[in-house]
C-alpha cells in the first residue's frame, strides 16, 4: 500500500510539471470541408498519457479574405473520441475564450497510441461528418512519458492501471487461498468434534 501511495504521489508531481510546461499544439491536420477549413489536433503537443489535454478545433470560412473565424459551433457540433477499438467517448465542445472560431473538448488520455476525433453536426448550413486520426503528417499519437523521466521512472496511468490490476489479481488469489484454508479448517474442526462425540 505504501508503494502505491508513493507511485500516486510521484505521478501527481510529474503531472504538475507537464501542465506547467505544456505548450499550444504545433502538429495539426488541416482539411477543407465545403467552403470551410477545419484545423484539428491536440491542444498540447506532444500529447502524453495521464495528462489533461483537449481537442483543438479551429474553423474558418475561406470564402472571404482573410478567412473569417466561424463562431457558435459549440451549439451545432458534437465530437467523439475513440482509441483501441473501445466505445467512443463524447466530448463536451466549448468555445475557447478570447479565440473566435476555436473550440475545446477536454479529456485525459490514459493509454498510449492512436486517437480518433469524429466531428459531426452543422457548420452554419453545411452538414459535416469528419474523422481525424492521429498519426504521421497529421497530429501526434498519445505518447508515453518514459523517455522524459530522469533519474527514476514513475508509472503513468496505463502502467499504473496494469500494476493495480496485477495487484488486484494477487489480492483475489490470496483471498481464495485464505477462504480455502478457512473451509479446510472448519471441516477439520467438524471432523474432530464428531470423533470426540463418538469416543464419549
Amino acid at each position: 500500500m505504501t508503494r502505491l501511495i508513493s507511485f500516486v504521489a510521484a505521478t501527481l508531481v510529474v503531472a504538475t510539471s507537464f501542465i506547467a510546461f505544456a505548450g499550444t499544439a504545433a502538429a495539426h491536420e488541416r482539411r477543407t470541408v465545403g467552403p470551410y477549413q477545419l484545423v484539428v489536433g491536440w491542444l498540447n503537443e506532444p500529447a502524453h498519457v495521464g495528462f489533461m489535454n483537449s481537442l483543438d478545433l479551429r474553423v474558418t470560412d475561406t470564402r472571404v479574405t482573410p478567412a473569417k473565424a466561424v463562431e457558435g459551433l459549440e451549439k451545432t457540433l458534437t465530437v467523439e473520441l475513440r482509441t483501441g477499438g473501445l466505445a467512443p467517448l463524447p466530448l463536451t465542445v466549448t468555445a475557447r475564450f478570447g479565440a473566435p472560431g476555436a473550440y475545446n473538448g477536454y479529456v485525459m488520455p490514459t493509454a498510449t497510441g492512436t486517437y480518433i476525433f469524429t466531428i459531426k453536426g452543422k457548420i452554419e448550413s453545411l452538414d459535416v461528418n469528419e474523422t481525424f486520426e492521429s498519426g504521421p503528417g497529421r497530429f501526434g499519437d498519445v505518447e508515453s512519458t518514459d523517455t522524459l523521466q530522469y533519474p527514476n521512472k514513475v508509472p503513468m496511468a496505463d502502467d499504473l492501471g496494469k500494476r493495480l490490476s496485477d495487484l488486484q489479481g494477487a489480492v483475489d488469489q490470496t483471498r481464495i487461498f485464505a477462504l480455502a484454508a478457512l473451509v479446510v479448517g472448519i471441516v477439520a474442526l467438524g471432523g474432530a468434534g464428531m470423533m470426540v462425540r463418538r469416543r464419549s
